[in-house]
């Protein structure tokens, strides 16, 4: 089966929807959404609107930290912007919306294969995976051989032998990579909807469970469209510049 992982979507209608049909036509099967499909973005409503009618034909989907935020609402121990921020976002989402990003799981295991948000070792507390000593911590946090995850927002693959010898590279869109049996494995797909690599094409990744690969693939999109509507709609300046330079 051909698994296309997406996370990070950010409220991005446009790169969303650049992933989904470029992934459809890579031969997807099922999708696995990873978390984070509000904030940033412009179009919270139809990204999350997206995401449930994907889950209802059999998509995973697991809860970001935004989507725990806004769903919680904004707090007084946050910076002013941010709860500006989360309080647009809830206003541009239904109750059912809202209830659906509230009542996600933090992690879900399927065989050997994790998906998680963050990491496996704290999903709740939304440590970011920046290293190999990290990566390695989350491997050995669970009994899964594979873990995907999001979070940090640029492509990467880490790998931990029985041995104990780790390993990191980023990999090459278009290139599957196979995940060897004897080593476990976490793969960072990167972001759709905010890449932050200095690329603006939209990332996601392939699993093929019966060829044993995985493929990192970059999709352009039109982010001057999602730029417009970040500016359409009174959002900060600054999301729109990062939307275009990939940062």
């Amino acid at each position: 089966m051909k698994i296309a992982v997406i996370t990070d979507l950010h409220a991005n209608r446009q790169a969303v929807e650049a992933v989904l049909d470029h992934a459809r036509g890579q031969g997807a099967q099922r999708l696995a959404f990873l978390g984070d499909f509000v904030g940033y973005g412009a179009d919270p409503g139809w990204v999350v609107e997206r995401v449930r009618n994907e889950v209802a034909r059999g998509a995973i989907a697991i809860q970001g930290n935004h989507d725990a935020a806004v769903a919680a609402g904004g707090s007084s121990t946050m910076r002013s912007a941010v709860v500006a921020l989360i309080e647009w976002t809830r206003a541009h989402l239904s109750k059912d919306q809202l209830d659906f990003l509230a009542h996600l799981p933090l992690a879900r295991e399927e065989g050997d294969t994790l998906y998680v948000h963050a990491n496996a070792f704290a999903p709740a507390e939304w440590a970011y995976i920046g290293g190999r000593a990290d990566a390695v911590r989350s491997l050995q946090a669970t009994r899964c051989r594979l873990t995907f995850c999001g979070h940090v927002h640029e492509p990467r693959l880490y790998h931990l032998s029985l041995l104990g010898k780790s390993g990191e590279f980023v990999p090459t869109p278009g290139v599957p990579v196979p995940l060897l049996p004897q080593r476990r494995w976490l793969v960072i797909p990167g972001a759709a909807g905010q890449p932050r690599d200095g690329n603006p094409a939209a990332c996601y990744g392939m699993h093929d469970t019966q060829a044993g690969t995985v493929t990192s693939w970059r999709v352009p999109y039109d982010h001057e469209a999602a730029c417009k509507r970040l500016r359409d709609e009174g959002l900060p300046q600054e999301l729109a510049l990062r939307l275009a330079n990939g940062r």
